[in-house]
């Protein structure tokens, strides 16, 4: 996620560019000789064991803490070789690469992993976390929500420049879980190698493969396979979460308890910040409605509605019945219909009539952005509409920037390397990316449906719906949780509730599905009351599931 548009980077619903990192990208360099020298371990093969405590609702909790990296090939087969995980040939392969621009594409994934001192690992759950972007590390769940210690940020106001505050995590998860924080390939310490990496990464089904292997060697290395697994995916990690759970369970036999979604996005085609480029399709624009109405109230632009909620409740019935049908109508909508719909946005958002009326019922989340708080020449957030800032360009009709990013990505970056180097003794010569744009190579956005190969969605049209609706019914004791802000505009609660109440599953399984919404934007863990709250909530989900059961 990093939390500038470039990397949550939809913007996580357009196509952003990466960039292939070179064979050298371990940061190491060896001075030449004239003798041929070994070759110098990469400090990425080291992984560095450490121990600690946290405090969780009085509870001491010891752990042991383990940072590395697991190598995962990028593909299974390349040109009639075999490779194993590690990149290396398997017994008959054919012409295996003669220089090193010929390896096969491989990815060192960074991971670290916390694990309660005397917990029994047969029963003791394990969680794999990983934030989104694509192209984002997971500093932001690791530094923010579950870790044994977090950043401060308790503020919707952009934090002072350093020192920061670094504290005991009381909403650390360590309480009923084991945690797992991946970086995706390229992002964080993680690092892709060999020709055509890029290819075989950064892409929507590239990426959940790697991520399944991942997984498969973690569970083996450290002896997880009987534990109860749990995904906890971010935002573009929601997208990831689907299609990798139904990876794991039906390629390589590995049902699990619970996937956990948070900010979910999972049908591109729903989100607010470019629908102009998709006409015909309406939904961004009335699945927003909420989230609009509840930043203008949290603004104190709606005093006739002292309190959110109620306010929601007339949003929302009033976006999937009188507004959805008229916008359906297009053209053919009657001038007096048209007119009554714009007082009625006006008073749900503050926004004039006028305006709603020259943007045809449809303003998206750029414009609403920049036109709220319009008059003060301030420009509210994209991932946490609460957030406001200084507009760049007071008469442009679009944000230029995220106020929320810019307020707190330096606290989480700059405590993040010192944690890292300090307390888990890993990093040494090594750059931590906490995002990456990708320059040069596009994220591959096609994507195979399952069961059906011949089915691909790309683009904005993406949609893993079908994937997670597969998990579900070739596992129909999967759970899911969604979690979601009010105050988010990068994934709006609303289009998540639409998505879930969508799957093409069965009457009986959604009962399986489970929805929190909380007083937050896209980071619900930025402010103590909501982490506190997520906190809570995801424990007794896990504490539900976490023998099948709910």
């Amino acid at each position: 996620m990093r939390k500038s548009i470039s990397l949550l980077s939809l913007a996580l619903f357009t196509t952003c560019a990466l960039a292939t990192l070179p064979a050298h990208a371990a940061d190491n360099t060896t001075a030449k000789t004239t003798a041929p020298a070994p070759a110098a371990a990469s400090p990425l093969d080291h992984a560095s064991h450490s121990t600690g405590t946290v405090t969780i609702n009085g509870q001491k909790i010891a752990y042991d803490a383990v940072a590395g990296t697991i190598t995962v090939g990028g593909t299974r087969q390349v040109n009639n070789n075999l490779y194993g995980d590690n990149g290396t040939p398997l017994p008959g392969s054919e012409n295996p690469p003669k220089k090193a621009t010929d390896a096969p594409p491989t990815a060192k994934i960074f991971y670290v992993a916390y694990f309660k001192q005397g917990a029994n690992p047969e029963t003791r759950p394990i969680t794999f976390l990983y934030n989104g972007g694509p192209g984002s590390s997971t500093v932001w769940l690791h530094m923010g929500a579950f870790g044994p210690v977090r950043v401060v940020t308790n503020t919707d106001q952009h934090l002072p420049a350093a020192p920061y505050k670094l504290i005991n995590n009381n909403d650390s998860l360590l309480n009923v879980t084991d945690l797992v924080f991946i970086d995706a390939p390229g992002t964080g310490f993680s690092r892709i190698y060999g020709k055509d990496a890029a290819k075989h990464f950064y892409g929507t089904d590239q990426d959940a493969h790697a991520f399944a292997r991942f997984i498969v060697r973690f569970v083996s290395k450290y002896h997880r396979w009987n534990s109860p697994k749990y995904l906890f995916g971010e935002s573009y990690g929601t997208t990831r979460s689907a299609v990798l759970s139904q990876i794991l369970q039906n390629d390589d036999n590995m049902d699990l308890n619970g996937v956990i979604l948070l900010s979910e996005v999972l049908n591109y085609g729903d989100g607010i910040d470019q629908p102009q480029f998709d006409p015909g399709n309406d939904r961004p624009y009335w699945l927003a409605l909420p989230t609009y109405a509840a930043t203008a109230w949290y603004h104190k632009k709606l005093p006739a509605y002292p309190h959110l909620q109620p306010l929601l409740q007339q949003v929302e019935a009033f976006a999937q019945g009188t507004y959805q049908h008229d916008l359906s109508l297009g053209s053919e909508l009657p001038a007096a219909q048209e007119q009554a719909d714009a007082k009625k946005l006006e008073q749900f958002t503050s926004i004039p009539a006028g305006y709603w009326l020259r943007a045809d019922l449809r303003v998206n989340g750029p414009e609403f952005e920049k036109r709220l708080l319009q008059s003060s020449d301030e420009t509210t957030g994209r991932l946490d509409t609460r957030f406001s800032g200084p507009s760049i360009d007071p008469m442009s009709e679009y944000a230029e920037y995220d106020p929320q990013s810019t307020a707190i990505s330096s606290a989480y970056v700059s405590l993040f390397n010192f944690y890292v180097r300090k307390d888990l003794h890993f990093g040494t010569g090594l750059t931590y990316l906490p995002g990456i744009n990708f320059n040069g190579h596009n994220w591959d956005t096609n994507h195979s449906q399952p069961f059906n190969q011949g089915s691909r969605h790309s683009g904005l049209s993406m949609n893993v719906m079908p994937d997670l609706a597969a998990a579900m019914k070739t596992n129909p004791n999967l759970k899911i949780m969604l979690n979601g802000g009010y105050y988010d505009l990068a994934t709006p609660f609303f289009a998540a509730m639409y998505e879930e109440h969508h799957l093409n599953i069965p009457q009986s399984l959604e009962k399986n599905i489970s929805y929190h919404f909380y007083r937050s934007g896209h980071m619900v863990y930025v402010n103590p009351v909501t982490l506190q709250q997520l906190h809570d909530n995801v424990t007794a989900f896990i504490q539900s599931t976490d023998q099948g059961q709910m």
